[in-house]
């Protein structure tokens, strides 16, 4: 008997599986197929109205979606805890990648932010350089002498953030830059930043947004390039330049009035299709707007749903990590896919200045694609590995716990 129950015994190189499998975020991994579903219908759905070189983009995607799987697998897998000792040298090759593309990147429409990797492969530093920021960011929080609350500390937490910002606004993409304000602001607060620290930041911040606000208004010195600065006067005054530079959003609203309750119907998007939505931002930062259109009302609303169901595993990933780096990796990830999505939603129905972040997992790019995967990997790790505490950690928590319990029952 005892030598059947040996040889039944799993081989011991997949004794992980069972267990990995059971921890794994299952809902989260649902939601996320289902956004990548609906993204590649509609990329196809644009594709097939345009024809020409679009009518392939979903081939393009669905083959960065399949680099995207063996990412997210890998970084499951993979033990996140590990990331701190890689912080560093990953946020280095990410700031020289940022400087390499100001020199030698393809310059599209006036800006550099693509390196050219081969053929048609090509990489757009900034959003690896988000991430390895906040994974950065997180593992020097996370180190037992940081104190959130030093003045140093906090410096040096805002330096990390303030590099690869300004070497992206160079390119320049004022759009992917600020993301790291905001996604940097709620990894602080998480840490545990005093509210009267929060006050005087937030006032110095609203201070220098004035002044910066009354330099552009004036052209003492503008800091933002013509374009961007168009594009806010547009934001602030909806019928201005509806030809110019006010164009894309304006079309993007009638799209999404045009949508009624329950749409037009699927493949039956006429802004896209008649091209008054220029066909080169509606398979990107236009997507939502091609979907409000053609499902309308009623599918905007289950794909809002659906992206409230994918933050909300993010916050309980940061909930439930018994780690302070697992919980601040956590809080950055889940900030930045909520920063995207509300951007980029309310850019398309003129809440926002048009900025041209993508949306989460439906935009055509396949940067974009992999990276989410990757982020949403790393939260799987999080989840998956969050119960394999330290053995020492362990011993004296239950070394604790004992002296608790003597020392109640010697008062009683």
């Amino acid at each position: 008997m005892r030598s059947l129950r040996t040889s039944t015994r799993p081989p011991q190189e997949y004794s992980w599986l069972p267990g990995f499998l059971k921890k794994f975020d299952w809902p989260q991994a649902v939601v996320m197929f289902a956004l990548i579903a609906i993204g590649l219908a509609f990329i196809y759905s644009i594709g097939s109205q345009a024809g020409g070189i679009a009518e392939h983009f979903w081939i393009k995607q669905s083959q960065w979606l399949a680099l995207g799987i063996v990412t997210w697998l890998a970084a499951a897998i993979f033990d996140y805890r590990k990331l701190i000792f890689v912080s560093f040298p990953l946020y280095l090759v990410c700031i020289v990648l940022l400087v390499v593309v100001l020199f030698f990147g393809t310059k599209v429409f006036g800006a550099r932010r693509w390196l050219v990797l081969g053929g048609s492969l090509r990489l757009q530093p900034s959003e690896p350089a988000k991430i390895a920021t906040i994974i950065l960011v997180a593992a020097i929080m996370a180190l037992p002498r940081f104190k959130i609350n030093n003045f140093f500390h906090l410096a040096l937490t805002g330096g990390i953030i303030i590099l690869p910002f300004l070497l992206i606004v160079l390119e320049p993409d004022l759009g992917s830059a600020l993301v790291l304000l905001p996604v940097g602001a709620a990894m602080v607060f998480a840490a545990g930043l005093k509210w009267r620290y929060i006050i005087i930041i937030s006032s110095i911040i609203i201070a220098v947004v004035t002044v910066e606000a009354l330099n552009e208004i004036y052209r003492l010195r503008p800091f933002l390039k013509d374009y961007q600065r168009q594009r806010i006067e547009v934001f602030l005054d909806p019928g201005k330049d509806l030809l110019g530079r006010g164009y894309n959003q304006h079309q993007s609203r009638l799209a999404i009035g045009s949508g009624g309750m329950f749409g037009k119907g699927y493949g039956n998007s006429s802004q896209s299709t008649l091209g008054f939505l220029p066909r080169s931002v509606s398979n990107n930062d236009f997507i939502f707007s091609v979907i409000a259109e053609e499902t309308g009302f009623g599918g905007c609303t289950v794909l809002l749903l659906i992206y409230f169901a994918l933050l909300g595993t993010g916050l309980r990933t940061a909930f439930v990590a018994t780690d302070k780096f697992g919980q601040l990796l956590a809080t950055g990830i889940t900030s930045l896919l909520f920063i995207h999505v509300f951007v980029n939603i309310g850019m398309s129905t003129g809440l926002m200045p048009v900025t041209g972040l993508p949306l989460p997992f439906l935009s055509y790019g396949g940067s974009f694609l992999v990276s989410s995967m990757f982020c949403l990997g790393i939260l799987q790790s999080i989840r998956v590995h969050r119960s394999n505490e330290d053995p020492d950690s362990s011993r004296l928590d239950a070394l604790s716990g004992r002296r608790a319990r003597q020392g109640d029952s010697a008062q009683a």
